[in-house]
């Protein structure tokens, strides 16, 4: 993030490795824990161009991402054919905003997000180096009304075996960044020997993560 010519290389050059062609599983499958409500506004940092923007759009009134890259939010609403309306903001950002959803291009800790009961971290949290995670962490408590949930997916694998990103963010570095809110693991899957990650690039060991974040 705060070295956005590696994002915005990676958009351009169209190496995005880490964008899902469909839904995630683990959204559809563990976000009732969150108990939505059509009502709750959500947020998906570090958006992309995600399919997970869409599924939410169907099941809440007001949707919000944020991207830096301003290719990936073009390729969004191109892809799916809708035509959002853009209005700059502050000379920093701007809006597209199409009927649930409204995604801010620009720095995420400057735009000027509105407050949301639930925030969807698929690839968030991992995206950023150890020394950047308590203000984003910071930025996102600031977002959060009484109440909020978050629903965070994250890596477990040993760090020094594999440049990030995606960077390893471990259960103690995750109850250690939300220390003042209940966090209960949902789920953990741990790979086995013909996963790539294991197979290909010879970790030790990899797992995928779900959290449930909830303000107390």
């Amino acid at each position: 993030m705060r070295d956005p010519e590696f994002w915005h290389g990676k958009w351009a050059a169209n190496q995005i490795g880490f964008h899902l062609e469909d839904v995630n599983p683990l959204l559809i499958e563990y976000w009732q824990h969150t108990k939505p409500t059509h009502e709750d506004k959500v947020l998906v940092p570090l958006c992309g161009k995600s399919e997970d923007l869409v599924w939410l759009a169907t099941k809440h009134a007001d949707v919000q991402g944020a991207e830096l890259s301003n290719i990936a939010v073009r390729a969004f609403f191109a892809e799916h054919f809708y035509t959002p309306m853009v209005m700059p903001i502050n000379g920093q950002h701007e809006l597209f905003q199409f009927d649930e959803l409204s995604i801010y291009s620009g720095d995420f800790f400057t735009a000027p997000l509105k407050p949301v009961d639930i925030v969807y971290d698929r690839a968030s949290l991992v995206a950023l180096p150890e020394e950047m995670r308590a203000e984003y962490v910071a930025k996102i408590k600031s977002l959060l009304n009484p109440g909020a949930r978050i629903l965070l997916v994250s890596l477990d694998y040993d760090q020094s075996e594999m440049a990030g990103p995606p960077f390893s963010v471990a259960e103690a570095e995750i109850r250690s960044l939300f220390a003042e809110y209940k966090v209960t693991r949902l789920y953990r899957d741990e790979a086995d020997q013909d996963h790539p990650k294991i197979a290909k690039k010879g970790l030790s060991r990899f797992a995928e993560e779900v959290y449930l974040i909830e303000s107390e």
